[in-house]
């Protein structure tokens, strides 16, 4: 597939910025002297990342998502368990992230401020999304939602845990240990709230009496 202009743009100036951002941080001084390196001129640095940092940001946790997409379809996975599938997700995540874990530090820290946590959150949320897609779920209805919701509330003591640079199988039992967690509260809601959506009234079309 190939890239947009806007898009081989942000990536152009997201390679010259990660460098710096171990340092320097996600911050608009070192977004600004990356695209100076870059050659990018203003009118080009609106093109590529209309927000300045977030979209900077948001194009760093993509291409990992895409990255982590590839090497899933690489492998096989037909004899894991739905939960094991997720883990693997998580982890493929993860290991794209790897060469760049400092960037992940920052990253995590300017979500934490309050102006970083809607988008913080939003980011979570599309890495769910990605994971779930790629273990084969097709949900359409409430279970869609409640399962991403679950592994996005998850996925933030993960990547802090990782931060650390624990060994493998640690990382492994601590991820197991999450996602139980999260599969634990996720058949508790369930219990509760089908009912309660089966006893919703079911509406059907309006008939009229010359029909």
């Amino acid at each position: 597939m190939s890239s947009s202009p806007s898009e081989t743009l942000r990536f152009r100036w997201l390679d010259a910025l990660l460098p710096d951002v171990p340092f320097d941080g996600w911050t608009d001084a070192a977004a600004e002297a990356a695209a100076q390196r870059a050659g990018l001129s203003e009118g080009k640095q609106a093109l590529a990342a209309p927000n300045g940092i977030s979209d900077l940001i948001d194009a760093f946790f993509e291409r990992a998502g895409q990255a982590a997409r590839a090497t899933l379809a690489a492998e096989d996975h037909s004899a894991l368990n739905t939960p094991g599938r997720v883990k693997a997700g998580v982890k493929a995540w993860l290991a794209a992230l790897e060469p760049d874990r400092e960037a992940v530090r920052r990253a995590a820290v300017r979500g934490l401020l309050p102006w970083g946590a809607l988008p913080a959150a939003q980011r979570t949320w599309r890495v769910a999304d990605m994971v779930w897609e790629e273990a084969g779920d097709t949900a359409e209805d409430y279970n869609r939602y409640s399962k991403r919701g679950l592994l996005a509330a998850v996925i933030p003591p993960i990547v802090m845990y990782w931060l650390d640079q624990p060994l493998d199988e640690d990382l492994d039992a601590y991820i197991d240990r999450r996602l139980k967690l999260a599969s634990g509260i996720g058949r508790n809601i369930g219990r509760f709230a089908k009912p309660l959506l089966d006893a919703l009234p079911v509406s059907r079309p309006n008939r009229s009496r010359n029909a």
